[in-house]
């Protein structure tokens, strides 16, 4: 609920309410009775003609509504009483004073002297930390700054909603009051007869009518700047849209809208049709609210608050996209509109962000966050998701400092308490980490996502039984939340409660059919069964030994190097993070040909096509537009923190898309040649070797150093120093190009062995498993000659062996799938005197 009466201080505002009260109460008893409260509601509503029953039915409601402000019937409502009215969203407090022709003394208004006025204060500031309340100086549900200046406005009835009396309603004829007034009996009715429906077994509510938007976690996606002024919890409506009541109601709202079309004005229809759609949107009919919207936009085609509404409902009914573009269309028109739609860009600027959170897009989100918290460094929602955006994709310290400043604005602010504590711990910073959490939990005890983090901080610092806990704390508020679930399974394993663990994870298995709780049902029976009897196994069968590198021999030269292999499944992880293994790279090509880039030129004087990484996040989009939208904020968290951090060292926000389309080549899908020729062709397109065959040596030479940069960080970015400012005028072909790209030790030769992973992935070896980690070995299989064991991929990149084999070299030899290891094991049994060539 919007504050009442934000022209005046705090002092003064209470001074009013006491001075009101002092007019009507007549007697002097401390309390306003029936006949006191109907002199009230008719003075302070000079051009509404109440009947007898109407101001029946408002005093019934009132003394009903404030009953604990009663302090008798006789008596009737005290003064704070009267100041929860005008919290409440009644009336407005300046208003009312102003039409009584009430003054203050001299000496009014200064300091805050009544508890009362604090006590308004408090509860204009009492929402949810999920849905928390406006930020100083605006009201959302206007999107509109309160200000000293604003028109005189009719003045509400007494029963309006909340949202109708506030100080900036924005209602202007008596003709959209009696709509309103209508509309509300409507709304009743369709709500009256649905509960009747419901209690007498009739057809249920439509569970799927909007409403899983208002049943979810705290996290960044959601606000109360597009749900409305109310907390959500309190907000879940279901409407059942299919039953014979609904049907009735939407051709009688209908109605409604014929006669606000019918107005004398297209002003007067424009408001007509504002209050429905708002009084519509207030009950979550967001698709009855569109309506009334959509024809706000065809009154007024450049208004931004229409299409701002416009955009609400339709975020609201889960169409991002078509909320995006009314948004954007808001956005333009505010930009355009003067000083009166330049109030409401800040709230333009976050639900636009919102909007494209919600479709993955969320570097183009921090922009809009960030946009809106310099036209308004007081809104604290805004920062809260900047920060929030800020950590989605990796920028920790970023999000740290945007998200203190958020609390620092609104102290009881859970979810930016929960969000901080993330970065922190991201950050390794974990004794903050969890006094964060912790903060969060104290604000607000169900906080899922407090909960979650905080039992994966506890986890990895190995605080087992404290992990645990939390996981539970989730699933008594969340019983389907089958990631709690699982990680509640791997807590209780690692506390040593094997049998509570595998319980968990059939649990987990039961919410959701994945691999990957099934492979760890069957990680936990294997090493149930290398137990001993007795429950207590050797320390051979439970722990190995990282072994340096110069003691890993090779058993000919087709087995990979144990340093490239750990490189190269690094890349691997990266890559399947971010999805580049499912797009092809010939799309890559077409991007080239289809983008219009400007050319700029940058600090050396080098011509450029430069793209901000909000710009390049829309073409990633293209690229990856299979993919789900939290799927799609994974990725661009991965490349972001991977290659945009290098490309962008200096921060500027822009970087070269020429050397972004080549730096991503060689990791999409498709055949060896085509990834480097599409290497090649990237570099070709840049502005200074557009148009020709070859590029210019110091180009490959940059480009090749910043590749190892991005993939093989241990040789850092540091390399780039060389050639920074290096004009080598010589010209490269693609064939000599080759040459420096394959090259093992300066190139990126180690592009073969990615492939090899890729290839890898379906491959099983039978029954056989890790001899380290105790996982089916997927992929290589690397087998030690002498000892005859086995291990995967990762373990041998790590450089890992069972602890009971302690030996000074250890020769491995790389089976790509099952058939290669039979046919070893046939010539072995036929050449008894063959010798191995040993290369380290």
């Amino acid at each position: 609920m919007a504050a009442v009466g934000g022209v005046g201080g705090r002092g003064t505002r209470a001074e009013k309410v006491r001075r009101i009260f002092e007019r009507f109460d007549v007697n002097g008893d401390g309390g306003l009775n029936r006949e006191e409260m109907a002199a009230l509601v008719v003075s302070v509503n000079p051009r509404v003609k109440f009947s007898d029953g109407q101001i029946s039915a408002i005093l019934d409601e009132v003394f009903r509504t404030y009953a604990d402000f009663i302090a008798a019937q006789d008596v009737g409502l005290t003064l704070p009483g009267l100041i929860r009215t005008y919290d409440d969203g009644a009336g407005d407090v300046d208003r009312d004073f102003d039409a009584l022709g009430l003054s203050l003394s001299a000496d009014a208004g200064g300091e805050e002297s009544d508890s009362a006025g604090a006590a308004s204060d408090a509860a204009v500031a009492s929402a949810s930390s999920s849905t928390p309340p406006a930020a100083a100086g605006i009201l959302f549900d206007d999107g509109l700054l309160a200000s000293a200046s604003a028109p005189k406005l009719p003045p509400p009835h007494a029963a309006a909603p909340p949202w109708a009396a506030s100080a900036n309603h924005g209602i202007a004829f008596d003709s959209s009051w009696t709509l309103l007034d209508d509309l509300e009996i409507l709304v009743k009715r369709l709500r009256s007869k649905q509960l009747q429906r419901a209690a007498t077994g009739g057809a249920g509510s439509n569970d799927n009518n909007n409403n899983s938007l208002f049943d979810s976690f705290s996290e960044a996606g959601w606000s109360r700047e597009i749900s409305g002024p109310s907390d959500s919890s309190e907000r879940r409506i279901s409407w059942d849209d299919k039953s014979r009541d609904y049907l009735t109601f939407v051709k009688e709202v209908a109605l409604l809208r014929g006669r606000a079309d019918a107005a004398r004005s297209r002003e007067e229809a424009f408001d007509n049709h504002m209050v429905l759609g708002r009084g519509l949107y207030e009950h979550q009919l967001f698709r009855e609210s569109l309506i009334s919207f959509r024809r706000l936009c065809e009154l007024r085609p450049t208004d931004a608050r229409a299409h701002f509404r416009a955009g609400n409902a339709l975020y609201a009914i889960g169409r991002h996209a078509d909320a995006k573009e009314e948004f954007l269309l808001a956005l333009e028109a505010a930009e355009a509109g003067g000083t009166q739609s330049a109030e409401i860009l800040p709230q333009i600027h976050v639900n636009l962000g919102i909007a494209m959170e919600a479709e993955g897009m969320i570097l183009g989100a921090c922009e809009h966050y960030r946009e809106a918290a310099i036209l308004c460094p007081t809104h604290f929602r805004a920062l809260k998701l900047l920060g929030s955006a800020l950590f989605g994709v990796g920028e920790n310290r970023a999000a740290e400092k945007a998200l203190e400043e958020a609390i620092f604005l609104q102290q009881d602010y859970a979810d930016a308490h929960c969000d901080l504590g993330s970065a922190l711990h991201a950050m390794g910073e974990d004794e903050r980490a969890t006094q964060e959490f912790q903060k969060a939990i104290d604000l607000k005890p169900g906080h899922v996502d407090a909960l979650y983090n905080l039992g994966g901080l506890f986890m990895d610092a190995g605080r087992f039984p404290r992990a645990s806990e939390m996981f539970t704390r989730v699933l008594s508020v969340r019983p389907n939340h089958w990631r709690a679930q699982l990680n509640k399974a791997v807590a209780l394993l690692g506390a040593g409660e094997s049998d509570e663990a595998k319980r968990a994870l059939k649990e987990a298995f039961k919410m959701t059919q994945r691999v990957e709780v099934y492979d760890a049902i069957a990680h936990l029976k294997v090493l149930q069964k290398k137990k001993k009897p007795n429950g207590s196994g050797t320390e051979s069968e439970r722990t190995y030994l990282v072994i340096e590198p110069s003691k890993f021999k090779r058993a000919g030269r087709k087995t990979v190097l144990r340093q490239d292999l750990a490189v190269a499944l690094d890349i691997r992880a990266f890559q399947r993070v971010a999805r580049l293994n499912h797009c092809d790279v010939d799309l890559l090509k077409k991007e080239m040909n289809e983008t219009d880039v400007p050319i700029s030129y940058s600090g050396t004087g080098e011509p450029e096509k430069s793209i901000r990484k909000a710009a390049l996040e829309v073409i990633l989009r293209r690229l990856l537009q299979f993919l789900k939208p939290e799927t799609f904020q994974g990725a661009i968290k991965a490349i972001n923190e991977k290659v945009l951090s290098v490309l962008d060292a200096t921060g500027s926000g822009r970087l070269d898309l020429g050397m972004f389309f080549a730096i991503l080549a060689p990791l999409l899908s498709g055949p060896t040649e085509k990834r480097k020729r599409a290497i090649f062709d990237s570099l070709l397109w840049r502005p200074s070797n557009e148009g020709g065959v070859t590029i210019r040596r110091s180009d490959a030479i940059t480009y090749i150093k910043l590749l190892r940069a991005v993939y093989i960080p241990s040789h850092g970015v540091s390399d780039m120093l060389e050639v920074h400012g290096e004009s080598d005028p010589s010209m490269v072909a693609y064939c000599e190009f080759l040459e420096m790209f394959n090259d093992p030790d300066w190139g990126f030769g180690i592009l073969d062995t990615l492939i090899k992973l890729e290839a890898g992935d379906r491959i099983r070896h039978g029954r056989r498993s890790c001899s380290v980690c105790q996982y089916p070995i997927i992929g290589s299989r690397f087998t030690e000659i002498k000892l005859h064991f086995s291990l995967c991929s990762r373990c041998y990149g790590e450089g890992k062996v069972p602890s009971n084999f302690k030996q000074e070299e250890f020769l491995f030899k790389e089976y790509g799938n099952e058939s290669e290891a039979m046919k070893d094991m046939c010539r072995c049994f036929n050449m008894h005197s063959a010798s191995l060539q040993v290369d380290a």
